[in-house]
């Protein structure tokens, strides 16, 4: 791969020991001729660091794959420093004490620590706390780093991202299990109909004691490249089991049970679909997506990647004896899977498009709609939980599991 892609960043890593080379003892000739030579060094371990973490990302189910013109070795580079890329890229997605981690690298147990949360406050790895004693992992790239970067985002690092874009789409979310799923509005569902925990998402709020709500990074990173939408952009909510998961924490704002309830139904009217981690334990948030800024949703309608989100169990149908022709349910659908009939009397679901959502059918004001649960081989069962869900992603990939857990 070339070296013309190696970021600022990395430049100005070497001006720095350029001038700390200038200020030595070093006589003037030989202080030139080493200044040449550390700064393709410093350019050749840096731009290693990068590779190799981007490797490792690359290595987890979620995958990071490689473009040819190396923009996503630059984006990681605006994100990580390159002793945060050598320290990630020797760490597992088992918490790890710091100490383990240290002696990886060759580190002082101390400055691996301190290194360490300083990546976790930054979002580039997970703290966990074990009683008095703290551990660190890996996350994923997507979802887990990048949407941590919400308070550190900048216009630079959005064009990275929208330049990545189109291959983290098309190669990474090409492979099945989806990283999310739809959650189909809870009214659209008839009531004879049993539908699971993991399918309402009011049961998944009303179980938790914690709540919080995010800036969608999706549509902050669309407005900072200059093509913003037009929907509510403080609506992702995350909950908890415990109480107080979110006190202190300055990207969340908590909030009420009855406040997270409330943005629940305003997005709907909005018209956004609910979707989380495709899983059927262990839920922790909701997005409350559009297909023209959500980096998952757009996966399915701007790249036509099926499996970049899971559909949910349901599709809608037309009863054309109640059907007006008055296209409110074509103009709510986001993925165009309604339109109008051959006879051009009344509307029909393709059923391959419909995701499952219910939106339309909440906004038909003739009741003409309804949703309606897949049957045999059309239904697809989320992974019980993350840790399924990475194995079947792995094995999917292709991929061992072996060295990153």
């Amino acid at each position: 791969m070339s070296r013309n892609f190696i970021s600022n960043n990395l430049i100005a890593h070497s001006q720095n020991i350029s001038c700390m080379l200038k200020q030595s003892f070093l006589p003037e000739a030989l202080s030139a001729k080493k200044l040449r030579e550390i700064s393709v060094k410093v350019h050749c371990v840096a731009q290693d660091a990068y590779i190799k973490l981007a490797k490792r990302l690359d290595a987890i189910p979620n995958g990071f794959p490689q473009t040819t013109s190396g923009v996503e070795l630059k984006l990681l580079a605006k994100m990580y420093t390159v002793e945060e890329a050598a320290l990630a890229s020797e760490m597992r997605l088992t918490p790890e004490a710091p100490e383990v981690i240290a002696r990886k690298v060759g580190m002082n147990e101390d400055t691996a620590k301190a290194l360490l949360k300083t990546m976790a406050k930054k979002g580039l790895i997970s703290l966990m706390r074990e009683g008095a004693e703290v551990r660190f992992c890996l996350m994923p790239f997507m979802v887990g780093v990048w949407e941590a970067q919400l308070e550190r985002l900048d216009a630079e690092e959005a064009l990275l991202f929208e330049e990545y874009y189109g291959t983290l789409a098309q190669e990474a979310m090409s492979t099945p299990p989806a990283l999310h799923v739809v959650i189909p509005v809870e009214k659209s569902i008839p009531f004879e109909i049993q539908v699971f925990p993991y399918e309402q998402a009011s049961q998944l709020l009303e179980k938790s004691k914690s709540f919080g709500v995010q800036k969608c990074i999706c549509r902050v990173q669309r407005s900072l490249i200059g093509k913003p939408c037009k929907h509510t952009t403080e609506n992702c909510l995350i909950f908890a089991p415990i109480e107080g998961a979110f006190r202190g924490a300055s990207d969340i704002k908590v909030i009420s049970k009855e406040e997270a309830l409330k943005i629940l139904h305003e997005s709907e009217e909005e018209g956004l679909i609910h979707t989380s981690t495709n899983v059927r334990e262990g839920l922790q948030y909701i997005c409350n997506c559009c297909t023209c800024c959500c980096g998952i949703v757009r996966g399915i309608a701007k790249f036509g990647v099926e499996n970049s989100l899971a559909k949910s169990d349901f599709f809608a149908v037309v009863d054309p004896e109640f059907c007006t022709g008055c296209e409110s349910c074509s103009k709510r659908c986001q993925f165009g899977a309604i339109s109008l009939a051959v006879d051009g009397d009344v509307f029909h679901v393709n059923q391959k498009r419909c995701v499952g959502c219910g939106l339309c059918v909440v906004n038909c004001p003739s009741q003409a709609l309804s949703l309606v649960r897949k049957q045999g081989d059309e239904r697809c069962i989320p992974p019980r939980d993350l840790s399924e869900w990475r194995v079947t992603k792995a094995k999917n990939r292709g991929i061992s599991m072996q060295n990153i857990l």
